[in-house]
Formats: structure tokens, sequence, C-alpha cells
């Protein structure tokens, strides 16, 4: 089943700049997990857009798909010579640095339902949490941002747990470990 979707979220003064969200949710599973999967995607790519005043300066557009493990692991083959799936993949649509405008469209977004799932219980952490890192972290890389090498590293993770903090998430990068984020941790419902 595919539930495609198309909404452009604009900046506060009504212009003609803002960021188009085309959404392909290709596994039933994104809505079930995430209650609205439309609603989690739009709120966190509008708020990393507004944290990196994207919606100020251009008109953009991105694609996200929410997918399954077995899509993406073909995706990961074909495009990027990996045999398996990944989290997300970023497919930006021009080569840009940190802190270049963006042309008229931005990039796609491909998530692996089944991986993000396991990544989210493995680490302790709310698998809605989890998604919206792996929304913001592939947002950052079609927007140039990488983290090949330790500089830029700490740029990319620093801008991500700025962007979800606005948002409320614990830092992603403190796994469940009882340190400064430790609400990143899924609380266990069971009474003592």
């Amino acid at each position: 089943m595919t539930i495609a979707d198309r909404m452009t979220l604009a900046p506060s003064d009504g212009g003609s700049t803002g960021l188009t969200l085309a959404l392909s949710v290709e596994d039933v599973r994104w809505d079930s997990a995430l209650e609205r999967a439309d609603v989690v995607v739009e709120e966190t790519l509008h708020h990393a857009a507004r944290h990196l005043k994207i919606l100020d300066a251009v008109a953009t557009e991105v694609s996200v798909t929410l997918t399954d493990d077995k899509a993406v692991h073909e995706i990961n083959c074909q495009w990027r010579d990996k045999d398996g799936p990944t989290n997300v993949l970023s497919f930006p649509m021009q080569a840009l640095e940190p802190g270049d405008r963006p042309g008229p469209l931005l990039g796609d977004l491909v998530l692996a339902f089944e991986t993000c799932a396991r990544e989210a219980g493995d680490e302790g952490k709310p698998f809605v949490n989890h998604a919206r890192h792996l929304l913001v972290h592939g947002f950052l890389h079609c927007l140039g941002y990488d983290h090949m090498d330790e500089g830029e590293a700490e740029e990319m993770e620093d801008l991500e747990r700025a962007i979800l903090a606005g948002m409320g998430i614990p830092d992603p990068y403190d796994i469940a470990d009882g340190g400064p984020s430790g609400d990143n941790r899924v609380q266990d419902e069971t009474p003592l």
C-alpha cells in the first residue's frame, strides 16, 4: 500500500519560499509505529528547515519514502554498492557545502522500517525519537553536511542535537546509558 502526499511548509510571512515535502508511505507499519507518519515527517522537517533558516531563503522540495528493509537493501545495492539495508539513505540533487543555498529540488530520503525499529530497540529509544533523528540526519546530508572526518561529524552531530532539542528530544548520541539524556530511554511501564 502506498500513501502519497505533498505538502508545502511555508515561511511565517506566507511568501513564495518554503519547503515542499513529497511523502510516500510504502509500508503501513510506519503509520502504526508513528500514529501519523505524515504529521511526524512534516513537523520534523519543518522544524529542521526553520532551525536552518531554509524556509525564509528558498523554495525547494524534498521527497521522503518510508519503506522496508527489502526496498532499502535494493536501493543500497543499486546506488551505493552496499549489500544490505541501512536506516536512512540520502540522495542530494546537487553537491552542496554546508550553508549553500539549495536549488528547487533538495533531494530524496528513504528510511527502512525494520532497521529503524531494531536500532531504536537496541538503543532503548522511543521509535518516534529515532525516526525523527534519522529524518534530520538525512535532511542535513541533502544540505551538504557529512561525517567523513571528526570535524565534519562534530558539526553535523551538534546541529542534529540542537534541532532535536528544539523538539524536546534528548541527545540521540547519548544512548540509554543513564547519562545526562537518560530520558532518551524507553520507560519501562511494568510496575515494580
